[in-house]
């Protein structure tokens, strides 16, 4: 089953000093650079998300409810839109950019753009209308496990998690690679979550559980030469490679 890692809106613009900035957010986007490097062989796919705003109408407000509109934020073409310094440096290969011309939260309202360019309203509904989504990515890489982490969890976070689950996909968020913007909404938003069944895990136990595991099945794999023979002495004898893949497939799994 092939794995899918998700990095949601790490950009200046949520972290602290930007426009809406989440406390912690520079922490968690040097946690998920961490993991990324340590980690990036084990999915399929990686991806990041950005707000990527051009004209988002009452998305943006000079009078926000911090609800359903916000200050100005994640301005395309502007330094707190791009990318955060640790991420960008990470040569992750597909960008999603999304809220160009309206509100949007999760990464699946988004269009693979690996550009920087400010693109038409035109350009946006035309790729759209080409498939070139995250949901199409992902099915087209053979994904079925997605992984989600980034800023912030009780909003981009969570609506990426719930349509990823949403979609077929089992979903895991880890707590310890995102943020919320309050700790009652990071509450609300777990909540919404594991009621969703999303899992909630924490990627560093993941990691440790994944490190003992390959462990043990490297231990069980070399003593896999070791049987009883027809006159029950214990001893090594030379196994055939299809035997040897059998007794490796049956008790080292």
């Amino acid at each position: 089953m092939a794995k899918a890692l998700i990095v949601v809106d790490v950009q200046p613009t949520f972290c602290e000093g930007g426009e809406l900035g989440v406390e912690g957010g520079n922490a968690v986007a040097g946690r998920i650079a961490d993991y990324v490097n340590a980690h990036r062989g084990e999915y399929a796919y990686t991806a990041t998300t950005q707000d990527w705003h051009i004209e988002p109408g009452a998305h943006w407000s000079g009078n926000p409810d911090f609800v359903d509109t916000w200050p100005k934020h994640g301005a395309a073409g502007t330094p707190n839109a791009e990318l955060h310094p640790a991420i960008a440096v990470l040569g992750i290969a597909h960008h999603f950019k999304k809220g160009q011309y309206s509100a949007a939260y999760s990464g699946f309202e988004g269009i693979e753009d690996n550009t920087d360019r400010i693109q038409t309203r035109e350009e946006v509904t035309a790729e759209q209308s080409a498939g070139k989504t995250l949901a199409n990515a992902l099915k087209a890489a053979g994904v079925t496990q997605v992984d989600v982490v980034g800023i912030a969890e009780s909003h981009c976070v969570k609506d990426t998690a719930l349509d990823a689950k949403r979609l077929g996909f089992d979903v895991t968020v880890f707590e310890d690679l995102t943020v919320p913007v309050s700790e009652e909404l990071g509450v609300a938003a777990r909540k919404q979550m594991a009621d969703a069944g999303i899992i909630l895990a924490e990627a560093r136990r993941v990691a440790s559980r994944y490190e003992r595991e390959a462990t043990r099945r490297g231990a069980c794999q070399r003593q896999v030469g070791v049987v009883v023979s027809p006159d029950q002495s214990c001893g090594r004898v030379s196994l055939s490679a299809d035997l040897t893949a059998h007794l490796v497939s049956a008790y080292c799994a």
